[in-house]
């Protein structure tokens, strides 16, 4: 009989060890994939709430992350302190990426606009060596998503929040010449043959 509580012991021991490796092979893999990153605070607000014992003060955070490689995120977050607030606004963006292919690894393929609310941007392509000419939110998100050289501008709005979902709708409205040539059953050389020299 103890010969079998040992064995049953042993068997519970093992496992938890089990458990207790794979999460911290889950927890090493985060925090790699996290270390890949680059996050770049856009815009803190502290806002109020008025209450009956007086005001309640909060901050807004709006932080862009992007792994340099075409990919790229926003995301807002809200608490009583800067660093928590910072901290949840990270976490939304990594969970709400988009992926951009780049041409040549440094610019736009094409020109694009973008949209929202009072929000208008005009995002160009560039020749090489032009670098980031774009505002202080437009460039966190070049800058993030490993874009070298590309031209943009802001029509209408200077609210940050606007801008980065005008241009994240223009990023999300551009396409490869690989995906306008599958679309209209041509080869990818028919589609490129049009494109600017400077690019």
């Amino acid at each position: 009989m103890v010969h079998i509580l040992n064995t049953e012991r042993g068997e519970r021991s093992n496992r938890n060890n089990r458990s207790s490796n794979n999460r911290a092979t889950r927890n090493n893999q985060t925090q790699n994939e996290e270390s890949n990153f680059i996050d770049k605070l856009v815009h803190i607000n502290r806002v109020s709430k008025v209450v009956k014992g007086g005001r309640r003060f909060a901050f807004v955070a709006l932080v862009v992350v992007g792994d340099e490689n075409g990919s790229v995120g926003y995301g807002s977050g809200k608490a009583r302190e800067v660093p928590i607030a910072i901290r949840k606004a990270s976490d939304r963006a990594r969970r709400n990426m988009i992926h951009v292919i780049l041409h040549e690894g440094r610019t736009i393929h094409h020109d694009v606009h973008g949209y929202f609310g009072a929000g208008h941007v005009i995002l160009r392509s560039a020749p090489s060596g032009t670098g980031i000419i774009a505002g202080g939110s437009m460039r966190a998100i070049f800058e993030t998503m490993g874009v070298q050289d590309v031209v943009a501008k802001c029509i209408g709005t200077s609210n940050p929040h606007n801008m980065i979902k005008a241009t994240f709708n223009a990023l999300i409205n551009m396409f490869s010449p690989l995906a306008i040539a599958s679309k209209r059953d041509k080869n990818v050389s028919e589609i490129i043959c049009c494109r600017d020299d400077i690019v």
